[in-house]
């Protein structure tokens, strides 16, 4: 079995976590650690954690930069 963690510092980290929720497959488990999302992910070969990884890296970025948007948005008075 092959494994990596991922540890990612954000702002509104329980957001972000929850958003990727949907997309973990059964041998990935995120969660959230002292403001960090730290993600845990098994793969039977190196190349299945290779693009495992490179997916969720992908779905992180999208997310951090979706909830950071919402948040610029909300910060913004419209009137």
């Amino acid at each position: 079995m092959r494994r990596a963690t991922i540890r990612t510092e954000l702002d509104d980290a329980d957001v972000v976590a929850a958003s990727l929720d949907p997309d973990n497959t059964p041998e990935m488990k995120t969660s959230v650690e002292d403001g960090e999302i730290v993600t845990h992910i098994e793969r039977e070969t190196i190349g299945g954690l290779q693009s495992t990884v490179d997916d969720y890296v992908v779905n992180l970025s999208v997310a951090a930069q979706t909830v950071q948007i919402a948040n610029d948005y909300n910060d913004t008075n419209y009137e």
